[in-house]
């Protein structure tokens, strides 16, 4: 959303420098970094709404910085990174990115993809007084107001976007989502999106809920269709 305040963190200046100028012209506010150390204070003083956050930088590593900030701030974390495997986007969304994109990439999708992740992060605010504040699915517990979850009374160790996409679910308990419908409803994003991000954090999910996550019985698969959490 325009007025928003972004912090991009790339130690290619030309790249930063062509970011900071169309972030500019669709009316963002814009702070910059070219070093991992110079984003964690950046971040720390700024408080960005959203973070694009390249992976390969000096001092310390996107991965590093991410990270970090996680423990600190639940902001919306786009990665990019110049290597187009499978293990840098799973490693990025497991330590708490929300999405990430591969360069080299249009300047019209990384938009696309900013104004997804900020309509979503404003859906996900804390609900006015009444709405349900906890949630009980079987033997899990969901606490949305302290942003805690828990499965037989111990503690989940999820990401912001693990424990977005665990209250969705929980609160359409029964109710299957394609990935589509995921990524509208959760991420807040179109067309633009990989279908491939929902099924990461599905398999992280699991990880983390189910006694046996190669066989799930609470977070379960639709073939053909989609996702459901079951009671």
């Amino acid at each position: 959303m325009a007025g928003s305040s972004i912090l991009i963190v790339e130690d290619d200046q030309n790249l930063l420098s062509a970011l900071k100028y169309n972030l500019q012209k669709e009316g963002y506010g814009v702070a910059t970094a070219a070093d991992g150390a110079e984003a964690i204070e950046t971040a720390r003083r700024e408080r960005p709404e959203l973070i694009v956050l390249d992976v390969m930088l000096p001092k310390l590593s996107g991965f590093d910085v991410c990270r970090i900030l996680r423990k600190e701030m639940t902001v919306p974390i786009l990665m990019l990174t110049a290597k187009n495997e499978e293990v840098d986007k799973i490693v990025g969304l497991e330590i708490g990115a929300d999405d990430y994109m591969t360069k080299p990439f249009s300047m019209r999708e990384l938009l696309a993809r900013i104004r997804a992740m900020l309509r979503r992060a404003e859906m996900v605010k804390p609900q006015p007084a009444g709405e349900q504040a906890s949630l009980k699915i079987g033997e899990l517990e969901i606490d949305v107001a302290r942003h805690h979850a828990s499965c037989r009374s111990s503690p989940l160790d999820l990401t912001p976007k693990e424990f977005d996409l665990l209250v969705f679910l929980a609160r359409n308990k029964g109710f299957v989502f394609s990935r589509e419908q995921l990524l509208e409803k959760v991420w807040g994003c179109d067309d633009a999106c990989d279908t491939r991000t929902v099924d990461v954090h599905i398999r992280w999910l699991r990880q983390k809920i189910e006694d046996d996550p190669a066989k799930p019985k609470r977070l379960v698969t639709i073939r053909g269709t989609g996702y459901k959490l079951v009671g």
